[in-house]
């Protein structure tokens, strides 16, 4: 988290999804958030989960936003975005161009959509697979809406995938990682650098 925040990350991202090799307890996203807050954007990312359980991370880790990656509807979005207060990145899995329908209903609901790969066949995971997808895709894509581009990002892509998405934003994963759920400072270091140089 440190390397990140130094390395000027504007968001960081907090898994609670348990199957994730990411995931952290509410008491360890309690102190990495407190790490980040005032330095970046905490992000609470969560994947189809019930109000309840949003309420207990906003009650104890104070995130700025919720992502929410699984397979909400925008009504469940909407409901979440007013219970809690906060900002709301739905993130949108994509293969191919048809894919990119979809986000323009949780757009209206949610202040920033997150554009991910399809997890591969029988993969437990939604997000953090390091599957790549055709970038292009999002050139000229006109959501009235930020967009964040994830999936399959590195150190060595990061500056094609901007250039050829058109985005200004990304996120990574799995890209970053020395092994699943390791974070690399280097490659974390790295990848900051060529996404700030693009």
């Amino acid at each position: 988290m440190e390397t990140a925040l130094d390395a000027g990350a504007d968001m960081v991202g907090l898994m609670f999804f348990p199957k994730s090799p990411r995931h952290v307890s509410l008491s360890q996203a309690c102190r990495l958030a407190d790490m980040a807050r005032g330095r970046a954007e905490i992000v609470a990312v969560t994947v189809n989960m019930d109000l309840d359980g949003l309420s207990r991370i906003k009650e104890v880790v104070n995130p700025d936003t919720f992502q929410f990656h699984g397979s909400e509807a925008p009504e469940a979005c909407a409901a979440a975005k007013v219970m809690h207060g906060t900002k709301l990145m739905k993130a949108v899995s994509v293969s191919e161009k048809s894919d990119l329908e979809q986000a323009h209903y949780y757009s209206v609901v949610a202040d920033r959509i997150l554009f991910d790969a399809k997890p591969p066949k029988g993969s437990d995971l939604p997000g953090g697979n390091g599957v790549s997808y055709d970038w292009t895709m999002l050139k000229d894509l006109d959501l009235k809406k930020p967009f964040m581009l994830s999936g399959g990002l590195d150190p060595d892509n990061v500056a094609d995938a901007i250039r050829l998405s058109g985005t200004r934003e990304v996120d990574v994963s799995s890209g970053v990682e020395s092994a699943k759920g390791v974070k690399d400072n280097d490659l974390i270091r790295a990848f900051m650098a060529a996404a700030k140089s693009a």
